[in-house]
């Protein structure tokens, strides 16, 4: 499918009118700046933290915690469930563990984090990590087990070694299943960051958040969820992009009728 303007006018267009009707509410003094701020205040206030420095400095400590964190998420999910889903002793050994740790309050476990891994870095991308590692492993698992198994009958049939079946066979098959996985794991790798950098820490847009709100600066609060939530727009979008490429084999011929051949 080729990218259409008009496509992607529409898909913002409701954030858009949502921006401008918050705006409205905020100038008009429906709304109190003061717990809310307006939007033309959070751009300024963005605009002005960007300028000093510290915006930049800040997001760029969140953003190594989050890509080091979905980083160790995929290898874990995916290695995971490759072990589960392709051998009878591996589904045995993993997935019953998976599925108690994938049922407790991940936020709840930051304190032991802490006690088991100190207050630096370590605690704050395992917890990302965690939490993003089970939907990269539940999708990528039901992928694997929903593949024909007329296909896996055929690669047999035709001398394929596992290893080969695994990278011609399985993986293909299994790859939107991975990629919508990975999605879900990109969303809560944010979700989890938020919570992670609200936890002794000295730098991080959820720090910035923290002190802001010592100082009841609800307008850098609002800039930081601001920040969060195009970072993770931006990340979506990125996701996206590649899973249109990745399955492009999947989607209709985008020429308007049939094809035609000389």
């Amino acid at each position: 499918m080729r990218w259409s303007p008009l496509r992607t006018l529409g898909r913002y267009l409701s954030p858009l009118v949502l921006v401008l009707l918050w705006q409205a509410a905020c100038s008009t003094g429906l709304i109190s700046t003061r717990l809310f701020a307006s939007p033309l205040q959070i751009l300024a206030t963005g605009w002005g933290l960007a300028q000093e420095g510290s915006l930049q400095a800040n997001l760029g400590v969140s953003l190594l915690r989050a890509v080091a964190g979905l980083a160790l998420a995929l290898v874990t999910g995916v290695v995971l469930a490759l072990l589960a889903a392709l051998s009878r002793i591996g589904e045995n050994i993993i997935d019953a563990p998976i599925q108690i740790l994938r049922t407790l309050p991940v936020l709840a476990l930051a304190p032991l984090f802490i006690l088991w891994f100190g207050i630096g870095e370590t605690p704050k991308v395992l917890l990302v990590a965690l939490g993003a590692t089970f939907p990269v492993y539940l999708n990528l698992h039901k992928g694997i087990r929903a593949i024909d198994p007329k296909l896996l009958e055929m690669a047999r049939t035709i001398g394929l070694s596992r290893w080969k079946t695994i990278r011609n066979v399985i993986v293909p098959g299994a790859l939107p299943d991975l990629l919508v996985g990975i999605r879900l794991a990109v969303s809560i790798s944010w979700l989890m960051l938020v919570v992670a950098e609200q936890i002794n820490a000295n730098s991080g847009i959820g720090h910035m958040m923290m002190d802001a709100q010592d100082f009841l600066r609800t307008d850098i609060i609002f800039v930081g969820l601001a920040v969060y939530g195009l970072l993770g727009l931006i990340s979506d979008q990125g996701v996206r992009m590649v899973e249109r490429r990745a399955l492009a084999w999947r989607l209709p011929p985008d020429n308007g009728g049939a094809q035609h051949h000389d």
